[in-house]
């Protein structure tokens, strides 16, 4: 069996975790029309317990009926039926001694679902929306939030994370990056509001620590509370920080104060060096891990052995997750443990669609071609 530190175990928020790796939350738009989860999501979701991983964080699930909702067919967590369909997740899930965490997401200015979309400013996203997830054409300019908009956004985020623990997931990770609503507010040329949620950094955090201090107030203190966070973002890879590692302390320590039990740092690109670097030896990562004190999940091409083992051993990072090469290989860890043969991703896997069964026609014909 291979000696990695990606594959020993850890003891992380009163639990004995196996090893340090973690599914990336990866949007499949595989539920159905009313967003509840289905027995391909059932068996999609096993197969990464059954392969070993450690911790499974799923898709962005939306958080209210009203503006939340980013993609056709995107599973939610509102209603009684959402609540029942991920049950039968959760429950398999634990069987194979794996956690599992439920991502809860707002696309706000950047929803492919809603025809008029909120934001905490009336600015248009860049970019275009995406094809794979049945999107097309230019975004709309969203409407400026009111402070009733706030509260429900954040009614939407406390009750989704009530529901979540009624699911039986182990936590919940709110979904702070890659441009979605969250990240809107705490990105300074996407939020030029004039009162208390714009303008210095405190300020543009305030949603979320709001919202991390509601769920905490409603859930049990072993229920996990995490928070992802990112520079780049779905709608443009390239944006990064003007402050770059000023602005990367200064969110933390706002950070700190909220204390979530976990901070996920996304790359959008899936390149951790290229991406998440401020210096030879400084990352987002290491700097919230350092400033915080608090667990840390690294994130762009850490099924990289030899990437992984930096993350880890130079103190960038208490676990790793991946993303496409779960996706094509849902057994990655046990087969990587024993040198056995993985199965590559490959982009067609999740072009033109992302769905599910796309992905898995694509590995039948790709396996089919090498017999």
């Amino acid at each position: 069996m291979i000696n990695h530190p990606i594959f020993q175990a850890i003891p992380l928020w009163n639990r004995s975790l196996k090893n340090r790796t973690v599914v990336a939350p990866m949007s499949r738009v595989s539920a159905d029309a009313d967003g509840v989860a289905t027995d391909e999501m059932v068996d999609y979701y096993t197969s990464f317990a059954k392969g070993a991983f450690s911790v499974i964080i799923t898709e962005g699930l939306y958080t209210d009926n009203f503006a939340s909702q980013s993609y056709v067919f995107q599973p939610g967590m509102v209603t009684t039926k959402h609540i029942e369909s991920w049950k039968k997740i959760t429950d398999v899930v634990h069987k194979h001694h794996a956690l599992i965490i439920a991502q809860l997401m707002h696309g706000g200015a950047i929803s492919q679902y809603q025809k008029s979309t909120i934001a905490p400013s009336p600015i248009q996203p860049k970019g275009v929306k995406l094809a794979s997830y049945g999107g097309s054409g230019a975004f709309s300019i969203p409407k400026p939030m009111t402070l009733q908009d706030i509260e429900q956004v954040k009614e939407g985020f406390i009750t989704a994370a009530i529901n979540a623990y009624k699911a039986g997931f182990d936590g919940i990770e709110l979904h702070a990056a890659n441009g979605y609503l969250l990240d809107q507010f705490l990105t300074p040329e996407l939020n030029i509001r004039q009162d208390h949620y714009g303008g210095n950094i405190e300020n543009r955090y305030r949603i979320v620590a709001e919202i991390i201090s509601g769920i905490k107030q409603q859930v049990p203190k072993h229920f996990i509370l995490g928070l992802r966070i990112s520079e780049g973002k779905v709608n443009d890879l390239a944006y990064r920080w003007e402050k770059g590692i000023e602005a990367a302390k200064e969110l933390a320590e706002q950070i700190k104060r909220s204390a979530p039990d976990y901070i996920h740092v996304a790359v959008q690109t899936g390149e951790w060096e290229r991406d998440s670097f401020y210096n030879e030896n400084t990352s987002l990562a290491s700097v919230m891990r350092s400033t915080t004190h608090i667990p840390i999940i690294a994130n762009g091409g850490l099924h990289n052995l030899d990437k992984a083992e930096k993350a880890l051993n130079d103190n960038h990072a208490d676990l790793l997750s991946i993303g496409k090469a779960a996706l094509a290989d849902p057994h990655w860890p046990i087969k990587t443990m024993n040198y056995q043969p993985i199965i590559p991703f490959h982009k067609n896997m999740l072009w033109p669609k992302a769905t599910i069964s796309h992905t898995r026609n694509v590995l039948a014909r790709l396996c089919s071609e090498t017999t």
